[in-house]
């Protein structure tokens, strides 16, 4: 007897900062930290290369992105939605 197993995608949901790239956008993704010393909590924030097929996602757009292959050296997430 065979069992599936289903892959957990990992899913970021971040603000689109740059579209000048062909195919590409960069996507500022804030998540909020507790510090462990002090417990104030503080807003961390990554940006993340992530291909965009159809060049459709604009400057300020809201995107939601997932985790794929490597596309490139800097650039292995999808948008998803737009």
């Amino acid at each position: 007897m065979m069992t599936e197993t289903t892959k957990v995608v990992r899913s970021l949901t971040g603000r689109v900062t740059s579209d000048k790239m062909d195919k590409t956008v960069t996507v500022l993704v804030e998540r909020k930290v507790k510090h462990p010393l002090i417990g104030k909590v503080i807003r961390q924030s990554k940006k993340f290369h992530a291909h965009d097929e159809t060049n459709s996602c604009k400057e300020g757009d809201l995107v939601t992105i997932v985790e794929s292959r490597p596309l490139s050296k800097t650039k292995s997430w999808v948008v998803k939605t737009a």
